[in-house]
């Protein structure tokens, strides 16, 4: 087993960043023996405009602090253009690319209308039948396009290890912003397969990307790795945990005395590993962990946890 996390180094890890963290650390340790098993760090920096050297550093002694260590070193996104290049320049050659000329906001009102059977907020394929003349007017026009994959209605099931049987279409995902940056869905896949992952742990916010992301593994000619996907920690109010619900980071939190092993046995708690009180390291939590017994419900924090 291979499995990895990959977190975009825009700012601190937060405790729902360090519990998917810690599952996906754990699923590979419980693997190590007898098969083996390696757990690998990607940051996913393709914006170098909000992304940071300092906030990888800061992300990767934070996990370190919580015994999460990867096996070998860390691949940034951002030095892999000419991988994601090259697969855009394969699936151009099937006839699977097209341009696309939408602004943002013609994105979002498009976007913002019935699907069908897309996922939420798919692009419903304005630009697909652009005739050569328009495109040319428009890239004269000054608007570069952006980059999308043609998909054909294809439909996945996956068995999520967590969230159980999920079924959906993949639809014309961003291959390439028109600022010439590859896209998050493509360089996923790409990457995944160049390391040889084999078990993908991310939040569930992300379940509904899997279809596209498998399309691309069969037009590429990539194995398809298991996907679990954990459900998102909540702050008090029943949001997504975030910046706005106070002491979320390791730092934030020690600045209120809790130190990296009470934080990971809370972390260890919401798993059902132990209690919020137990004295654990992650390897003590190893021995007792199971994907498949991972909560399939949000964690909900507290309002004396934050």
């Amino acid at each position: 087993m291979r499995g990895r996390f990959a977190p975009s180094p825009t700012g601190p890890l937060h405790l729902g960043n360090l519990r998917t963290a810690l599952v996906s650390w754990l699923q590979v340790q419980c693997a190590r023996a007898p098969a083996g098993g390696e757990w690998l760090v990607r940051m996913e920096d393709l914006d170098r405009v909000t992304s940071s050297p300092v906030h990888e550093a800061g992300q990767l002694a934070d996990l370190a602090a919580l015994g999460m260590v990867p096996d070998g070193e860390v691949v940034r996104q951002s030095e892999r253009f000419a991988l994601y290049h090259d697969a855009i320049s394969t699936l151009r050659a099937t006839g699977r690319v097209y341009e696309c000329f939408c602004t943002r906001r013609e994105i979002q009102e498009a976007a913002a209308a019935p699907h069908g059977e897309l996922p939420e907020g798919a692009y419903p394929g304005t630009c697909r039948q652009l005739s050569a003349a328009v495109r040319r007017r428009r890239l004269a026009e000054g608007r570069p396009p952006a980059l999308r994959l043609r998909a054909e209605g294809e439909r996945y099931t996956i068995d999520d290890l967590i969230a159980g049987r999920y079924a959906g279409v993949a639809d014309d995902v961003v291959l390439q912003r028109n600022d010439g940056v590859p896209a998050y869905n493509l360089a996923v896949v790409v990457d995944d397969a160049a390391q040889g992952v084999t078990a993908v742990v991310r939040g569930d916010d992300l379940l509904a990307s899997t279809p596209r992301q498998l399309l691309l593994h069969d037009l590429l000619g990539l194995a398809h790795p298991r996907y679990a996907h954990v459900p998102l920690v909540l702050g008090p109010d029943g949001q997504r945990l975030a910046k706005r619900h106070g002491a979320v980071t390791l730092a934030q939190l020690a600045s209120r005395g809790l130190g990296a092993g009470e934080i990971l046995a809370r972390l260890g708690a919401s798993l059902g590993l132990c209690t919020p009180t137990d004295v654990v390291d992650a390897r003590t939590l190893a021995a007792g962990f199971a994907i498949e017994r991972v909560p399939r419900t949000p964690w909900r924090l507290d309002s004396d946890d934050v």
